[in-house]
């Protein structure tokens, strides 16, 4: 599914068509995928039933660490809980949610060093201005783990920014509780994930408001949101094997520049990266997802 066509208004992300009804919100995940800050044209296949399936998967367990606005995975069974007739293509990648009011920052965890925090860190010694000890290899374990918010942008590229921005962005309060929560959650997550042979090193988390509380929304420790890491060969000093969307982003990294038209995926990279997102899902819950 790359675009959902269902009879309501409607707002298009990245990735995630959302519905609103009302005091709830419909999120139907599709199979486009976004890397590098682009929108790509080749649908991952299967890829928003793993989103929608493991977020929910994590929400039921995390809901006793930070509250969230999971409600349901829509399903045959509860279609009925939607004002609006649904094909079976929507079971599995539609979300129903408590209605949010976003607060417009992404909070990251960071438990290693790689990516773009790699990159900074070889320049400055630092990783989103927070300095970090001196002699650290590509794919180190932090001393602890990292808080790194940084802007939300529609299109473009986010901005990384410091505690006082987000403070100055979302307020004092909310800039508070989006911390602890994002390290709570990754924290706990880690332990879980590593107990399956997953290293989470990274993990992207987004909040809102509901009921005068800040709760985590949007999606939760998924490959699209998170760098997935296989324990078991896991060697700092380089680059990790990864049950992620890292063959999209070599292959984009390699094939495209910023600015020119966005290219086709090739089948290799795509069929690469189904099997990765349905292998983090199998090993994190323990069962097969059908597609």
């Amino acid at each position: 599914m790359i675009r959902s066509e269902l009879p309501w208004p409607v707002y298009r992300g990245k990735v995630r068509d959302t519905y609103d009804l009302g005091d709830r919100l419909l999120i139907v995940a599709t199979d486009r995928i976004s890397a590098l800050d682009v929108v790509l044209p080749t649908p991952i296949p299967g890829k928003g039933k793993v989103l929608t399936m493991l977020s929910a998967w994590w929400f039921e367990r995390i809901g006793g660490v930070v509250p969230n606005h999971f409600i349901a995975v829509i399903t045959e069974a509860n279609r009925r809980e939607v004002p609006f007739e649904l094909g079976p293509e929507y079971f599995e990648r539609s979300m129903l949610v408590r209605k949010a009011k976003r607060l417009d920052a992404e909070c990251i965890a960071r438990g290693y060093l790689a990516g773009s925090g790699w990159k900074e860190y070889r320049a400055t010694g630092t990783v989103c201005g927070i300095p970090l000890p001196e002699g650290l290899r590509e794919s180190d374990r932090l001393p602890e783990p990292i808080f790194t918010p940084s802007t939300k942008a529609a299109e473009g590229h986010d901005r990384n920014i410091t505690y006082a921005e987000l403070e100055e962005l979302v307020g004092p309060e909310a800039a508070n509780a989006m911390r602890i929560r994002t390290m709570a959650v990754y924290g706990y997550a880690h332990t879980v994930a590593l107990e399956r042979g997953i290293i989470i090193a990274d993990t992207k988390l987004e909040f809102g408001w509901w009921n005068e509380e800040v709760i985590l929304i949007d999606e939760v420790l998924t490959p699209d949101s998170s760098r997935f890491w296989l324990a078991e060969e896991y060697r700092p000093g380089g680059p990790q094997p990864s049950l992620d969307k890292q063959p999209v982003r070599d292959w984009l990294a390699a094939n495209w520049r910023d600015g020119d038209p966005v290219p086709e995926l090739p089948r290799d990279v795509v069929e690469a990266t189904t099997e990765r997102y349905l292998r983090a899902y199998r090993m994190l819950t323990g069962e097969e997802l059908s597609l």
